[in-house]
């Protein structure tokens, strides 16, 4: 590693033009990042990390933004060239990945055409060279059958290897600086360890510097050799990432790292424990409460799921005929208690979000049985499926989409009163006042709209309407994967501390190990459409049997400075198709009983 930068941003302050005036939302920032070496700027939403990455590579509006200080990338001040000098540097000597790699890569175009694209126009290439060019890059980033992939659209990619579809255009022309803004955000535990362990060795090949941007401080640990914090527009430390996380100095920092739920914390707990919540400016912490066991398990349970398939008809042909079907969910059995909270975990596409939307009647069931307090719900009338969803009601995981833009707070969370003719308006106003107190926010918020509220604060607007019927049972669909470390903890503490009040049963939906181990009573991992394991949180955390269950325990990644060097070893493996001929019939699955409640499929 050399100790020459390759990138140098002094005084950095980023500003945009609101009413007229110019608001910095990026105040001073400087630092370097030298040949080799991985920086990862830390931070939560609104912290500025984004708008820094961004005014770097100069893609901001310029007629609304303003950028001052000096960003000096192999000795030239980028503030200083002209857009069309700009549009030389990127991609030839700095690169970006973002986030959603569906909304950077053009869906009418193939995907070897967009990295062609690149080389033909960075780099002179002809057609031929360009070619053949791309396939080689789209080997090098581990994609399958790269030269048959070579004319496949966007679409026809899963979201990690249209990851790794971002990486192979960012590396086409071999640039100095890659900059990866949230590029694992989106993905799966499995698929990110693999896009991480990817980006590692990859600079290790070419010498590339990495400027990362992520929240997730178990991503920074890691892959990062510095690491920059952000709050609020400022860099408030700096320094190697091992420092940074055995002796971080600011409030901020240690408060950052304490909000972050390890896995394998709880085995010390019999029952869920709140998350500490941690005063995010002077990083003290509450000590971690254990929400006391009300579940009671030798009674009916108040949800039971029998034999549950769920299959997706797959049309073709001329005629539109019925040519095969997504088997999403594949004869499931469970039962939910009074006051549990049993979680669904595993990757997308494995059927978890279904199995809720099924039990909901939001997608009709092929088959099997739903039980709520002992009525076949597949079996109800329009009638009295409307009356059914009194005792069940849902979470979604973006609160902004299930919120209606034009109507108040207050008027969302009545509505569902009011239309099962639960009460008057006046007490739907006062269970409405009532309901927003229970979640953490004031009375006198109903008035406003969604739109005025942050994240956190729109999903307890959710959970509030959620609970205007007095369910027994809520079905939380990744509720809290699209929220802030310190937010998400603040959620779930919520949601426990009415579990506890309500006696509510939840049918908890996620694919983040280290939240399920915290607030589960029992967990159950799916693959596939089909439950692989199934057991209490305990006996599954502690003592995993199947395959996948201890694949993806391995993937989540650790905020332990001292993993940096390891790799879990990249595969291509990603979540097989659950598209089956019409013909296909499943194979009957047994299960063999490991401990008390522990079952695991027998292959």
């Amino acid at each position: 590693m050399s100790d020459a930068p390759i990138l140098s941003v002094k005084n950095l302050t980023t500003s945009f033009l609101v009413d007229g005036r110019w608001k910095s939302v990026v105040r001073g920032v400087s630092f370097d990042v030298r040949q080799g070496e991985t920086v990862a700027i830390v931070g939560e939403s609104g912290s500025g990390k984004s708008v820094t990455s961004l005014s770097i590579m100069r893609l901001l509006a310029p007629m609304s933004s303003r950028i001052e200080g000096e960003i000096i990338l192999n000795g030239r001040d980028l503030t200083k060239l002209t857009d069309k000098q700009m549009r030389e540097i990127r991609g030839n000597e700095a690169s970006m990945i973002f986030q959603e790699p569906m909304t950077s890569l053009n869906p009418i175009f193939t995907i070897g055409r967009q990295i062609s694209e690149v080389l033909t126009r960075h780099k002179g290439m002809s057609k031929t060279d360009a070619r053949a060019e791309t396939v080689r890059l789209l080997e090098k980033v581990r994609i399958p059958n790269a030269s048959s992939r070579f004319n496949e659209y966007p679409h026809q990619f899963s979201g990690g290897m249209r990851q790794r579809v971002m990486i192979a255009m960012a590396l086409a022309s071999k640039p100095k600086l890659l900059i990866a803004d949230e590029p694992t955000t989106a993905l799966d535990v499995t698929i990110q360890g693999q896009i991480l362990d990817l980006i590692k060795i990859l600079q290790e090949e070419e010498g590339m510097s990495v400027l990362f941007i992520t929240h997730d401080m178990g991503v920074v640990a890691e892959i990062a050799d510095r690491t920059i914090v952000m709050f609020r527009g400022e860099q408030v430390e700096t320094g190697p990432t091992e420092d940074i996380f055995n002796r971080g100095q600011h409030p901020y920092t240690r408060a950052l790292l304490s909000a972050v739920p390890k896995l394998g914390s709880m085995q010390n707990h019999k029952w869920p424990t709140r998350f500490p919540i941690v005063d995010m400016k002077t990083g003290t912490a509450e000590e971690p409460i254990e929400v006391s066991g009300t579940v009671a398990a030798e009674k009916a349970p108040v949800l039971k799921v029998k034999n549950l398939v769920t299959r997706f008809p797959i049309h073709s042909g001329l005629l539109s005929r019925q040519t095969g079907a997504v088997h999403a969910v594949e004869d499931i059995s469970f039962d939910l208690f009074q006051g549990e909270t049993l979680s669904l975990v595993g990757e997308s596409g494995c059927g978890k979000s279904t199995t809720g939307r099924s039990i909901m009647r939001l997608v009709q069931p092929t088959s099997g049985e739903i039980l709520l307090d002992g009525h076949d719900v597949l079996k109800l009338q329009p009638a009295e499926l409307r009356s059914m969803r009194k005792s069940v009601q849902m979470i979604f995981q973006d609160p902004f989409s299930s919120l209606n833009p034009r109507m108040s707070v207050g008027t969302a969370i009545s509505e569902p009163f009011i239309k099962h003719k639960l009460g008057t308006a006046k007490q739907a106003k006062e269970k409405t006042a009532d309901l927003l107190e229970k979640v953490g926010l004031s009375a006198d918020m109903a008035s406003r709209y969604p739109h005025e509220f942050s994240g956190g604060q729109r999903q307890r607007i959710a959970i509030a309407r959620a609970l205007a019927l007095d369910p027994k049972v809520i079905v939380a669909d990744e509720s809290v994967s699209a929220l802030d470390v310190s937010i998400k903890a603040q959620v779930c503490n919520l949601l426990l501390d009415l579990q506890q009040s309500l006696n509510l049963a939840f049918l908890f939906i996620s694919h983040d190990m280290a939240v399920v181990e915290r607030v589960s009573h029992r967990v159950a991992v799916m693959y596939l459409g089909e439950i692989v394991e199934i057991g209490p949180r305990a006996a599954v955390f502690e003592n995993p049997q199947h395959p996948y269950t201890k694949k993806l325990m391995s993937a989540v990644p650790v905020p332990d400075p001292a993993r940096r060097g390891i790799r879990r070893g990249i595969t291509n493996d990603e979540l097989k198709s659950p598209v089956r001929k019409l013909d296909y019939r499943p194979p009957v699955r047994q299960y063999r009983e490991v401990s008390e409640g522990h079952l695991v499929q027998v292959a």
